[in-house]
């Protein structure tokens, strides 16, 4: 068997070490060592994007997505929305960025050069200041909304940081939230903060692999 050949290593803005690892065409992101992505599982964050933006009614639907990671996300959501939507990716690990860009090859440079898609370096709940100026936000920045891959991230999933996704949604937009387990109280706190609320399961690939949950709240 192929050895894994570490190709990069950077620290995240407050949070662990990063580190890029290839063995034939396989590639994984660890964080602290442990994994974190893979490009071999990759299926709940392509319904991510589904749940999260199929079907929206807007002409120009305007879409946030918390956390780029290998771009699965991002790749999956472009090719739901129009060709008049706009998508910002905010991704707080710059590093990141530029292994997308640079590092991994066409394939996974191409979805942050369509010219739909805006690249924003920092914490995806800075981009949550504006009323009603999305009609989708994803995130898929931590394992689940309690095991975060950084302490600040619990922000975004208290009473307060629902409150502003909600503010930061358009009637009838959406809030996607990807984990890796199910957690009924997180299904409740997106009901208390006005959200329709509902959890789907999703495979991490086709029909296999570990089961996840994608939380959608809805705004009425």
């Amino acid at each position: 068997m192929k050895p894994w050949v570490e190709l990069a290593r950077a620290r995240a803005d407050g949070g662990g070490m990063l580190s890029l690892h290839r063995r034939g065409d396989e590639l994984v992101i660890k964080v602290d060592g442990e994994l974190l992505m893979s490009n071999r599982q990759h299926g709940s964050e392509e319904r991510l994007a589904e749940l999260g933006c199929g079907g929206l009614g807007a002409a120009a639907p305007r879409v946030l997505i918390g956390g780029l990671g290998l771009g699965y996300t991002l790749r999956a959501t472009l090719a739901v929305v129009p060709a008049t939507a706009r998508v910002v990716v905010a991704e707080i690990a710059a590093p990141l960025v530029e292994w997308n860009r640079e590092l991994l090859g066409p394939e996974f440079a191409a979805p942050l050069a369509d010219p739909r898609v805006v690249v924003e370096v920092g914490d995806v709940g800075a981009q949550l200041a504006a009323p009603a100026a999305f009609d989708a936000i994803l995130y898929d920045v931590d394992n689940s909304p309690h095991a975060l891959t950084r302490p600040a991230n619990a922000a975004l999933y208290g009473a307060a940081g629902l409150a502003r996704a909600r503010a930061a949604l358009r009637r009838g937009g959406r809030l996607a939230v990807w984990s890796a387990v199910h957690d009924a109280g997180f299904e409740r706190r997106l009901a208390a903060a006005g959200f329709r609320a509902a959890s789907h399961t999703a495979r991490a690939r086709a029909g296999a692999g570990s089961r996840h949950t994608i939380y959608v709240g809805t705004v009425a």
